[in-house]
């Protein structure tokens, strides 16, 4: 009477039921598919696990990862050899005081560890820059390993009376003095290793190296020789690292001045 069709008067016919148990089923079983693939997706790709945005704690593991391959970084082969000439510090004493610190076996054994350790800091820094492989560990141990091995040397020879301790305080104080001055001027910048700085390096150790073996005769006499060249190398050197560091330190506070004056204006 009214004109409305009877599938459409809120389902009273037979049809009409039956297509809404049909949609209502329809709906449910898709939600349950839907609530199942939702817990299945939690359960085998959590953003725990993979680090997914938004599903755990990606960030925390993403600092472990890097604090671990930070961590691996260390153990390189610049490192690794850093880390021999460290060890070959006392290796070296023993032998060379082996027996009196008079045996020419002995001594020869302990050229053998110096001059390995010597060797080594050839490599480990050109290493470290070529590959990338620099560390705050390498920045730290390799000066200190230099030190260590060239200290070493020169007090034993003068505690045997074969080197003047004058010659050891002249280079030592150098060496110390020099490093301390980089510290200094190190707001300023970085005093770069000249090429007087490497031959005074090789012939230093050139010079300490003869000194340790045993030699006689005409050897002996041309080992002083070297050892009066790496003096004058270590002196000139020096001298000229204290001019750098005067030139390098007068630059950055002009720098400064200059750029105070540009904030101020």
């Amino acid at each position: 009477m009214t004109g409305v069709p009877a599938s459409a008067a809120g389902g009273s016919s037979p049809a009409g039921a039956a297509g809404k148990a049909s949609a209502v089923g329809s709906s449910k079983a898709g939600g349950s598919n839907k609530a199942g693939s939702n817990k299945a997706g939690g359960s085998k790709t959590g953003g725990a696990d993979t680090g997914v945005p938004g599903g755990g704690k990606p960030a925390r593991g993403g600092k472990i990862a890097a604090a671990a391959v930070n961590q691996a970084s260390v153990w390189n082969i610049a490192n690794l050899l850093t880390m021999l000439r460290l060890v070959l510090v006392p290796a070296f004493v023993a032998l060379m005081l082996a027996d009196g610190g008079y045996d020419p076996a002995w001594r020869s054994l302990a050229w053998a560890a110096f001059a390995i350790a010597m060797i080594t800091d050839l490599f480990d820094g050109h290493l470290a820059r070529t590959y990338n492989l620099v560390t705050d560990f390498g920045k730290i141990a390799d000066p200190i390993a230099d030190k260590a091995i060239m200290g070493a040397a020169l007090i034993c020879l003068s505690a045997l009376g074969d080197l003047p301790w004058w010659v050891t305080g002249v280079i030592l104080g150098r060496e110390l003095g020099i490093t301390l001055l980089r510290f200094i001027v190190i707001r300023y910048g970085v005093i770069p290793a000249s090429r007087g700085g490497k031959l005074k390096t090789l012939t230093q150790g050139v010079a300490v190296g003869m000194y340790i073996l045993a030699l006689t005769g005409w050897l002996a006499t041309l080992r002083f020789w070297v050892m009066a060249a790496a003096v004058v190398l270590t002196v000139v050197t020096g001298l000229d690292y204290v001019r750098q560091a005067i030139v390098l330190r007068r630059q950055g506070i002009a720098e400064r001045e200059a750029a105070l004056e540009e904030t101020e204006a």
